[in-house]
């Protein structure tokens, strides 16, 4: 056992109507990565809220170093060095980074203005620290979501963070993003700080963590060494059921009518000369390495970016002219990468949300009926099991996997007969992403046509009929979903291998 620097015992957190945490406890060691596992809604980000400061318990205790505390608000908390780095990043784009590293905590002159000069200094020797090459008088806006991930991190550091606490660090980042904040991790650990890590790709607990702890509806489900469990309990710690891993596409439900045909269709120097097709009762996968056109290709069969040449059918008509509005008359939903800020209005209700993209459909003559419209978004609420029992919830207050299932809602609700899912699980738990599997599994069953973009290899595997896979802007090969695999797609992917010629 190591140092003990952080103790939560206990812990109750209520809501109205709702015990959000019930006795939970948990323990961080110095310099350790101790991940922080469940399903969303299970109560992770509730007691990180607890510890920096946001919230405050019902019941508990927080031990720091041997001394209990409490926190009122989170500049309590940052006295204490705990920081704590969001999955929405706490960043103001029109300020440099080092103003953003330092807001609200400016190094000030004597004559009582703040001292740049100093500012910039200081941010410089975190960033070298970090061994991260930003200029300190960049502008957020300027920067990638990686480099905002690190002046995010440096944030933290400024003010001597001793406890760090990291959600959902990697869900935008690519693998090479992913392999440089690893090392600044470990590089931390090397310096004695310790890190609560909370996130959903379970592939990264064996990377990166030395413990793990599962909360599962709001309770301590237990903790394991990362070395002495398999990823196989921990899914079943977080569920409290097996998920299968096998491929769940055995019903060949696919048909002869084409629901999608795209002829050589180019787009700037984005796409070249993309051929592919989609049959009723299908899905497709697109797979690629991050900025291989995959997204691009997906805005451009719905219309949101124009193309410069090509041809795209649905259903046998060919579209002359892409558009959103035409794609939605034509019967094709699309479920973008970023649900929160393209397939969503968060601040709407649910029953709001579901119905948008339908009105004409539901009101021909112009009147709108309320009734119409909670008796259409519940109908398919209820259908998809959105957990939710109030159709005028906010639905910036459901979890991510519920999240997905209104974006959903919202296109079968347009009676969409091709739907294209754009990372259809990421940023949701594993017990959410099973759902979302098996709802697209008997949607195409049902006869719709399916595209799936996804970075999840594992995902692709287990539900396309066939894989498109896409470099730079091409299609460079056509794979069964049967029989390929993960090796097979990385290596057209990554350009290691070239293609044969296409399978029909």
């Amino acid at each position: 056992m190591g140092q003990k620097v952080l103790s939560l015992q206990d812990i109750v957190k209520e809501f109205p109507g709702v015990r959000a945490l019930d006795g939970v406890s948990f323990d961080l060691e110095k310099g350790e990565v101790h991940i922080l596992l469940g399903e969303n809604g299970a109560g992770k980000s509730t007691l990180m809220k607890i510890l920096a400061g946001v919230y405050q318990p019902l019941d508990g205790k927080i031990i720091i170093n041997e001394e209990e505390v409490h926190f009122s608000n989170p500049s309590q908390a940052l006295q204490k060095h705990i920081s704590i780095i969001y999955q929405e990043f706490n960043l103001i784009p029109n300020l440099t980074v080092a103003q953003n590293i330092f807001l609200g905590r400016e190094p000030m002159q004597k004559n009582g203005f703040i001292d740049r000069e100093k500012m910039h200094e200081e941010a410089r020797k975190i960033l070298e620290f970090l061994n991260v090459a930003i200029p300190v008088q960049a502008e957020v806006s300027e920067l990638g979501v990686a480099q905002q991930q690190l002046v995010e991190v440096a944030k933290a550091l400024s003010v001597n963070a001793e406890i760090l606490i990291m959600d959902e660090p990697t869900s935008t980042l690519s693998e090479s993003e992913i392999e440089g904040l690893f090392r600044i991790i470990r590089n931390l650990q090397a310096n004695g700080v310790s890190i609560i890590y909370i996130s959903h790709r379970l592939q990264e607990v064996k990377k990166i963590g030395t413990r793990v702890t599962v909360i599962r509806d709001g309770k301590t489900i237990g903790t394991r060494s990362v070395q002495d469990t398999d990823l196989d309990e921990l899914i079943s710690m977080m569920v409290g059921r097996k998920i299968t891993k096998e491929r769940i596409r055995g019903k060949n439900t696919v048909r002869e009518q084409d629901a999608l045909k795209v002829s050589n269709l180019c787009q700037s120097k984005k796409l070249k000369d993309i051929s592919m097709h989609v049959k009723r009762g299908e899905i497709v996968g697109i797979a690629g390495l991050v900025g291989s056109g995959r997204t691009e290709l997906a805005n451009a069969i719905f219309g949101i970016t124009p193309i410069d040449k090509g041809e795209v059918e649905i259903f046998g008509k060919n579209l002359k002219s892409l558009s959103p509005a035409q794609s939605i008359r034509n019967h094709v939903g699309f479920m973008p990468e970023n649900r929160k800020e393209d397939g969503l209005a968060l601040e709407m209700s649910i029953v709001h949300n579901v119905v948008q993209a339908s009105m004409k459909l539901l009101f021909k003559w112009g009147y709108i009926h309320e009734k119409i419209e909670y008796a259409a978004a519940k109908k398919l609420c209820a259908e998809l099991k959105v957990n939710t029992g109030d159709m005028d919830r906010i639905t910036q207050n459901l979890s991510g996997g519920n999240q997905q299932k209104v974006v959903l809602a919202k296109w079968l609700c347009t009676q969409s007969e091709l739907l294209i899912f754009d990372e259809p699980t990421r940023g949701i738990d594993v017990g959410a992403k099973e759902e979302i599997h098996q709802l697209m599994v008997k949607l195409a069953e049902s006869g719709k046509g399916i595209i799936m973009i996804s970075s999840d290899l594992p995902e692709v595997l287990t539900l396309s009929d066939r894989i498109y896979i896409m470099r730079e802007g091409e299609i460079v090969a056509e794979l069964p979903g049967e029989g390929t695999t993960q090796e097979d797609v990385i290596g057209y992917a990554a350009g290691r291998k070239e293609s044969d010629g296409q399978v029909q």
